[in-house]
């Protein structure tokens, strides 16, 4: 399909860096874009035009919906009656109802475990009683959330003991009221897995291979695919992916995020959109996350989720590293967002790719020495050497 004036226009609600990325797999299909968020310096802007207002602006989303062939969102907290209003105007995937239960953490566990996915112990905390009374029923250590609003670690806190309680509760319990708490189990996992899915608007469903992911202060460091996983485990993870996505009437990319613990999988969350652990996927797989999730939302036949090889994605925070010394390695991939420096913010990343584990792990080690970041790859070069 030529770009041209008739090609499909997609909307985007939210101008990030998966929007970014969204488009730049896009306009090789001919597609355009077009970009809504609160905040003119969005880094999509430079792919799309961009609308500054906020989501919640019945009127600009009206304005925005006019001749769109089907609108989409790289933020899963746009809220889910903004996308309700936009769905009479032009066809909105993913829906309102997977945004709604992936917003808030006890109604997303909830699901869950209502379709036989296993989860941490959870409990819903109201007041200061509450929390204590669920800390007698899961124990500790455990970790209080806000219900709605967290992500990348934020709007949390960590009991390492009930003697934790008060400090937690002065943390996080004037949100009580108004975005709601939940208190969880703490997980002793062995491996955090995820595994990224898509599933068009015929029902067709695939995945690409589960990822291994490693946090730092719960952000996204490194991510390894594919994960090394007995089968059994793989299939486990693909089939819980699968009944949330048919549970849903999803359609799109979704993550869902994953413990393993003992030889089982623990869900930990869903994010209804393309997702950080997925980006290895641009050079690392037959199609990407973000060209599926186009093809999907337009209807269009989905592309093969083969990984190519193995490979390990890099996540950049707070300022970029030098491009140059990246590049001399064999197979790495840079990508910056193009946003401004700032703490612990994710500017870009890079994907190493390789044809098998040892080539991988040579080029992890090249590339660790060469930026100053031989503790970020570690891990999945243990990894890999393992066999």
């Amino acid at each position: 399909m030529s770009a041209n004036a008739s090609a499909p226009t997609v909307g985007i609600l939210g101008g990030g860096q998966l929007a970014r990325m969204m488009a730049l797999a896009g306009l090789p299909l001919g597609l355009h874009f077009r970009v809504i968020d609160p905040h003119a310096d969005a880094c999509a802007a430079g792919l799309a035009p961009l609308r500054v207002a906020g989501f919640d602006d019945v009127a600009a989303l009206a304005q925005f919906a006019d001749g769109l062939a089907v609108a989409t969102f790289d933020f899963e907290n746009v809220p889910a009656a903004s996308i309700e209003a936009l769905a009479t105007r032009v066809p909105v995937h993913p829906g309102s109802a997977a945004l709604a239960t992936a917003q808030d953490r006890l109604v997303e566990k909830t699901c869950f475990n209502r379709l036989g996915i296993p989860t941490p112990g959870f409990a819903a905390v109201d007041d200061r009683a509450g929390l204590d009374a669920a800390l007698a029923e899961l124990g500790a250590p455990a970790i209080l959330k806000t219900r709605r609003f967290g992500y990348d670690g934020k709007g949390q806190f960590r009991l390492r003991s009930t003697a934790d309680a008060d400090a937690a509760w002065a943390a996080l319990g004037a949100q009580a009221d108004t975005v709601g708490l939940i208190l969880e189990a703490f997980v002793p996992f062995q491996r955090e897995l995820s595994v990224v899915a898509v599933r068009g608007r015929d029902g067709d469903f695939r995945c690409w291979p589960p990822t291994r992911n490693w946090h730092v202060d719960g952000v996204l460091s490194l991510s390894l695919a594919p994960a090394r996983v007995a089968p059994e485990i793989e299939k486990q993870a693909i089939g819980y992916a699968r009944a949330l996505a048919e549970h849903l009437d999803y359609v799109g990319v979704f993550a869902l995020e994953l413990f393993e613990v003992d030889g089982r999988l623990l869900a930990n969350e869903m994010a209804p959109r393309v997702h950080n652990s997925g980006h290895w996927t641009i050079e690392g797989a037959e199609t990407s996350q973000f060209e599926n999730h186009l093809r999907a939302v337009l209807g269009w036949p989905l592309g093969s989720t083969a990984a190519r090889g193995m490979s390990c994605m890099l996540n950049f925070l707070g300022d970029m590293p030098d491009a140059r010394a990246l590049l001399a390695v064999p197979g790495a991939h840079w990508h910056d967002y193009g946003k401004p420096a700032r703490a612990g913010r994710k500017i870009g990343h890079a994907t190493l790719r390789a044809d098998d584990a040892a080539p991988l792990a040579d080029a992890l080690e090249q590339a660790g020495k060469a930026l100053g970041r031989e503790a970020q790859v570690a891990p999945a070069i243990s990894c890999l050497r393992a066999g």
